[in-house]
């Protein structure tokens, strides 16, 4: 018997509320006035504005939506309702962020993501260190999740060789970028993977399957432009990574046993295994790992010298569930060796509950009809609603200054539009992060855009020139949308 997958809301079923009395100017006043608050967060707050008040925000645009729903004969029970409509709909992307969060702590404690980590910084040579800094952010923050993680901590230890052995700092700071969102664009461990097809009404592997279609091509058009920049570079010197490599040693027991557990994740994952049951079973395998190849680390984690059942119990658990730290004898390691467990999750999932409650009023007042209907009037094509949803990612991104935000606010706008184009949500999702997640780190202002340049310490618009993969992505995606490649149709049962 064929096994659904946890969707953690299906625009199929969804029914988005008429309201002939609410006025298209009307519909937008929410949203305005929404993105007004977000980006004056944005100023007043910096990259914090994440950690609460853009949360805040949408229950602000909520309450907005609610007098705009009370002035049109809208009642309160009737938007209470389609808010625990909605949050109800998000309990399935919930209980895979929770459990993403509990996997990547045991992979980093079993040393499966240090692993990940020792073996990519080898492949690093002058010769190819454009595509080598390609490369190894691409592994390292598909294995972490986060882009911001990997410019941190490696990106700036290959700013710094880049420097030493003469390479444009713009061309290095490029590559960082482009493959750190790489990886947090593929990564089931990112934050805003998770988050797009929760918004769309998709599950978590197969929006990661459908996003390959443009991510890879977009990949390696971005590789071959770094091979023939580096070779047309003239640099002198050389990296030596030899103590990195060795601080690493020290603090895990490096092996090629602990691949099995990222390979088994993926069987599961091709072969379509439930996601809950996937990321579950990845996350005792990393447990199990953990006792066997990291014993001593496990133990000290669980508060003791020598490994025993409660040590070895309060390790694992405390891997699971809240942050722990790995401190080498290299504080870039430190900085990186580091996991928040399923509370570090927590923030991500207010988000979703904050926006699944602006959503609803939206949804109860008839606003997101009103609006959708509209913009359906403005294209007649499906390249037309790619291209608007691409629009309205890089305009968020613009003004609310937040990926996040340019990721929940079209995909609850859009989802009903793709509906009735008879368009599978995956293409809005994709769609999502093909514009909303990788454009931010190319806006000066945006928090994405503030952050790699403060860290990097190489100005955005320095490296922005360089950072290909993420201009192509939204050129890819409209580029399929427009030859209809691999434009995936809803299914009638």
């Amino acid at each position: 018997m064929k096994s659904q997958d946890i969707k953690p809301q299906d625009p199929k079923d969804e029914q988005l509320i008429e309201n002939k009395e609410l006025s298209i100017f009307e519909a937008l006043i929410p949203i305005l006035l929404l993105i007004a608050i977000l980006a004056y967060n944005v100023y007043a707050y910096g990259d914090s504005a994440t950690a609460g008040p853009n949360q805040f925000a949408l229950i602000i645009g909520g309450a907005i939506a609610a007098i705009v729903g009370f002035l049109n004969k809208v009642t309160y029970q009737a938007m209470m309702e389609e808010i625990a409509k909605n949050v109800k709909s998000t309990a399935g992307a919930i209980l895979i962020l929770l459990m993403v969060g509990a996997l990547s702590g045991t992979w980093l404690i079993s040393g499966v993501i240090p692993t990940m980590i020792y073996y990519g910084l080898q492949i690093l040579h002058p010769a190819i260190f454009l595509p080598a800094c390609l490369i190894i952010c691409s592994v390292i923050s598909i294995a972490t999740g986060s882009s911001w993680t990997t410019s941190a901590t490696v990106g700036i230890a290959l700013i710094g060789i880049g420097s030493t052995i003469g390479m444009p700092l713009g061309m290095v700071a490029g590559a960082v970028v482009s493959g750190a969102y790489f990886g947090d664009k593929l990564s089931p461990l990112s934050d805003t993977t998770n988050l797009a097809p929760a918004m769309a009404g998709t599950d978590l592997f197969t929006h990661i399957r459908y996003m390959t279609i443009t991510t890879v091509p977009t990949m390696i058009i971005t590789l071959l432009l770094f091979i023939f920049l580096g070779l047309a570079q003239t640099t002198n010197g050389s990296g030596d990574n030899s103590a990195t490599l060795t601080s690493i040693k020290d603090a895990f027991t490096i092996t090629p046993w602990l691949f099995l557990v990222p390979g088994i994740v993926i069987i599961l994952i091709i072969k379509k295994t439930e996601p809950l049951i996937a990321l579950l079973i990845g996350t005792l395998l990393g447990g199990v790992f953990a006792l066997i190849f990291q014993p001593e680390l496990v133990a000290k984690i669980g508060g003791s010298n020598h490994l025993s059942f409660v040590s070895g119990y309060k390790g694992v658990m405390n891997a699971i569930t809240v942050e722990t730290s790995v401190e080498t004898t290299n504080q870039m390691l430190s900085d990186l060796f580091s996991a928040k467990g399923m509370k570090g999750m927590m923030s991500t999932i207010w988000l979703i509950l904050c926006a699944m409650v602006f959503g609803g009023v939206m949804e109860a007042i008839g606003a997101l009809t009103r609006i959708t209907d509209s913009l359906l009037k403005l294209f007649h094509t499906t390249f037309g609603l790619f291209a608007s949803t691409v629009a309205s990612c890089l305009a968020l991104n613009l003004t609310a200054s937040d990926q996040y935000l340019a990721i929940v606010v079209p995909g609850k706008m859009f989802a009903k539009a793709y509906q009735d184009k008879g368009l599978a949500p995956e293409n809005l999702s994709r769609t999502l992060e093909d514009s909303g997640t990788v454009t931010s780190a190319l806006i000066p202002w945006n928090t994405c855009g503030a952050y790699q340049s403060g860290v990097l310490g190489v100005s955005t618009i320095s490296y922005l020139p360089y950072a290909f993969f993420n201009i192509i992505s939204p050129f890819m995606t409209l580029l399929f949308a427009a030859f209809n490649i691999k434009i995936k149709q809803l299914t009638t049962k």
